[in-house]
């Protein structure tokens, strides 16, 4: 019975191995992003034990002293917590209400034009944006922004007055979320053109003959269809609002727009980072994910009792 075994568990590995030889290019692809994953992801982990300590590069991360939840103390006491705190939930909050529905949109209408030519277009010209990099984007922003750029050319031609929508803290979400809008929305519509694809044709064939309009079909059969997809990107990007793109934040904000446009991310960035207080910005960047995931928990438990629809 023992050697029985033996010589099944040898068979088995010799199996797995005859597969690996025989796959090898494929697992080669898998292991480049697997120890991207490992390294970077889950290595860099057990760095988070600087949230807990003064950290000291001379002492390194076990040598340094241990000084616990003074990290979060701290940064519960600035007078910037609020202010912080406020600025990034209400870019994340307004990029919800008015970004994520607009791939969707789009995706419906895009579904609906049926010269081929046309709608290929319209699908090349929105996707490009999205591949152009935050710096670009932000460039472009500053040259059609700036006091003598081209929308105050415009406004003046039409006997308007200059405006500073680069200084004035009160245009700067406006800015942020429109851009991204921009950026984004060809890209997000993919995925709901892709399970658009999948409904039966049939369904829109019977809604015509029963005289459903335009509208009553993408009600009732286009926009159904894509329900769950919707669900599950609403419950991701739920779990992920707080932490707001921040490159493009350092890019555009400065002194004058600190006011709404400071986020939690660009605190991390100038305390951890240009100050070099590795264990606060640490801590900070550690409240900011665990936030994260009590929401996306929380939503997801919400989304599997309303619906049906889950991510786990």
């Amino acid at each position: 019975m023992w050697a029985a075994d033996t010589l099944t568990s040898k068979g088995r590995t010799h199996l797995i191995w005859k597969r690996i030889k025989e796959n090898k290019f494929l697992y080669l692809l898998f292991a480049l992003p697997f120890l991207y994953y490992i390294v970077f992801k889950y290595g860099a982990m057990a760095w988070l034990l600087l949230a807990f300590k003064d950290f000291s590069a001379r002492k390194g991360l076990w040598g340094s002293e241990w000084v616990g939840f003074e990290h979060f103390v701290n940064f519960f006491s600035t007078p910037d917590f609020f202010r912080l705190l406020r600025n990034t939930v209400l870019l994340s909050l307004y990029n919800l209400i008015f970004s994520f529905p607009v791939p969707v949109f789009l995706a419906l209408m895009i579904n609906e034009v049926q010269q081929k030519p046309f709608k290929k277009a319209v699908q090349s010209i929105t996707y490009l944006p999205h591949f152009f990099s935050t710096v670009i984007i932000c460039g472009m922003l500053v040259n059609f922004l700036t006091s003598d750029g081209l929308i105050n050319q415009i406004i003046v031609t039409f006997g308007g007055q200059p405006v500073n929508f680069l200084t004035d803290p009160r245009w700067f979400r406006t800015i942020y979320i429109a851009s991204g809008i921009w950026q984004s929305a060809g890209w997000g519509s993919i995925m709901y053109l892709a399970a658009l694809t999948g409904v039966d044709p049939q369904l829109y064939e019977s809604a015509v003959i029963d005289g459903a309009t335009k509208v009553q079909q993408t009600w009732y059969i286009s926009l159904p269809s894509i329900t769950p997809i919707i669900s599950i990107q609403l419950l991701l990007s739920i779990g992920s609002m707080l932490t707001v793109g921040y490159e493009k934040i350092i890019l555009l904000y400065n002194g004058s727009t600190y006011e709404t446009a400071d986020i939690i991310s660009t605190y991390v960035y100038r305390r951890g980072l240009l100050g070099a207080d590795y264990g606060y910005g640490t801590a900070v960047s550690l409240f900011q994910s665990v936030i994260s995931l009590v929401l996306i928990v929380v939503s997801n438990k919400i989304a599997a009792k309303v619906g049906e629809t889950s991510l786990w």
